[in-house]
């Protein structure tokens, strides 16, 4: 982490209208005009999200200029994940079934910004601040997908820094893209407990301004195992 840079870094949770016309700017400017992943940017964060007790943005920004967004969607209908006909990896995981069985949120509509996609500051406290709602409202895993080979696929810092483990892959999604997708899990729990042995600099940052019953709560519940 960049300490001048993440210093100066916030992140809010888009609650407004104004909030939520300069989330839309990110994505424009990403998934819209560089990708072209995307049609309309405005259609792709609806604005009834703003009243959604299932959905959740993240903004991140420098000053006050946004440079990355970030959305949580709690229980994600399984029958959206039924439509990308899902193959299962040799993990041995029944994917549907994990996903019905847990409390699970996807984490996903990752965008940064390209003057600052490789500053891992701007992408942690996105991640900052979107975990710790997560596990505060009590859910246990994150799900996510990712594109195999895209130029700035987050897969590394997913799999190699937070823990990811990927499950399956499909062809289809949301996105306009033509690489093949990588779906993949996180036990938050597991993160936790992982993230503070193996790499304490990265835990320090992640956890930053958490509550303290936050942490208490997570130092005395054991990483879950999922069921094959």
């Amino acid at each position: 982490m960049t300490p001048s840079l993440s210093s100066q870094i916030r992140v809010i949770r888009v609650t407004t209208t104004k909030e939520r016309l300069r989330a839309v700017e990110v994505l424009g400017s990403t998934y819209a005009k560089e990708k072209q992943w995307i049609g309309n940017a405005d259609t792709f964060f609806a604005p009834e999200d703003l009243e959604s007790q299932n959905v959740s943005w993240f903004l991140s920004l420098l000053g006050e200029t946004p440079v990355g967004v970030l959305r949580i969607l709690y229980d994600p209908p399984m029958e959206l994940y039924r439509t990308y006909g899902m193959k299962a990896l040799d993990s041995g995981l029944d994917v549907e079934g994990f996903i019905a069985n847990n409390r699970i949120a996807e984490i996903g509509r990752f965008a940064v910004v390209p003057a600052y996609r490789s500053n891992m500051a701007v992408v942690a406290s996105l991640m900052r601040a979107a975990s710790c709602e997560t596990i505060e409202r009590d859910y246990s895993h994150y799900v996510t997908d990712v594109f195999e080979g895209e130029k700035h696929s987050p897969y590394d810092f997913h799999t190699r820094v937070m823990g990811f483990k990927p499950v399956a892959t499909h062809d289809v999604g949301e996105l306009n893209c033509p690489n093949r997708r990588i779906t993949m899990v996180l036990d938050l729990v597991e993160a936790y407990h992982r993230l503070k042995v193996s790499r304490p600099s990265v835990f320090r940052f992640l956890t930053r301004a958490w509550p303290k019953e936050l942490h208490e709560r997570l130092s005395a519940t054991s990483p879950s195992q999922p069921e094959p």
